[in-house]
């Protein structure tokens, strides 16, 4: 297989949506906004049958009383055991007694075993809210949800000329950002009604999870915290 030259990579990132990330808003290149709210999960085969009817029911209302179009994913990956198996390793240079130290030693070869022969994932759950400016309003050809992209910032220049078209952009962003505020609000109190834990994923939870979903072989860089852990 012939390696990829400069321009064909270049080409590749092309076919990505994402614009750039601000303020915990990821901003596609149609122009279009996106907040990205992580779920914690529940374990609804563990509740009582009068609490199923009512997780039920509140989810029933919950979707029944949103006039917008939301993305709802479930991502799984590995587990990522190597900070924990440094942790032990560190446990054991501390540690005096020669008998814990081969538990140790013993425990870490079986934890490292075990995931070697058997994928351990995990689920994270998350909750995109959108909202398209007029100008950037969805269409046959447009992508179909915020997690088709991995991002590349436009690296235009702005010169002195266009700082009165910076300033308007800026307004239009912050008029933009408080109506998409205003759904997400309401799906965040919506996830609380029914007894979920919810918090919109900030700058670097953003960088990060992108970057981790489409690097899925590679170690993460750290572990997004879930909601009510």
């Amino acid at each position: 297989m012939p390696i990829p030259s400069k321009q064909d990579a270049g080409n590749s990132l092309d076919l990505v949506d994402i614009k750039e990330i601000k303020d915990n808003v990821v901003i596609m290149k149609n122009g279009s906004m996106h907040h990205i709210i992580m779920v914690g999960g529940v374990n609804f085969a563990l509740k009582s049958e009068s609490e199923q009817t009512i997780i039920t029911q509140g989810y029933q209302n919950f979707l029944n009383g949103i006039s917008f179009p939301l993305q709802i994913i479930i991502h799984s990956r590995k587990v990522n055991i190597e900070a924990y198996i440094a942790t032990l390793r560190s446990r054991r240079e501390v540690e005096q007694s020669p008998i814990l130290q081969n538990q140790i030693d013993e425990y870490i070869n079986f934890i490292d075993g075990f995931v070697k022969k058997n994928a351990i994932m995990e689920k994270a759950f998350f909750v995109v809210v959108p909202f398209y400016p007029l100008s950037a309003l969805p269409s046959k050809k447009s992508s179909s949800g915020v997690f088709s992209f991995l991002g590349k910032k436009d690296t235009k220049t702005t010169g002195a000329n266009n700082k009165g078209v910076d300033e308007e952009g800026e307004i239009a962003f912050r008029d933009n950002l408080a109506q998409l505020t205003q759904r997400t609000t309401q799906i965040m109190n919506g996830l609380i009604t029914i007894g979920l834990d919810a918090e919109i994923l900030k700058n670097e939870q953003l960088v990060e999870l992108f970057y981790n979903f489409y690097n899925p072989q590679t170690i993460e860089q750290k572990k997004i915290a879930v909601p009510g852990t």
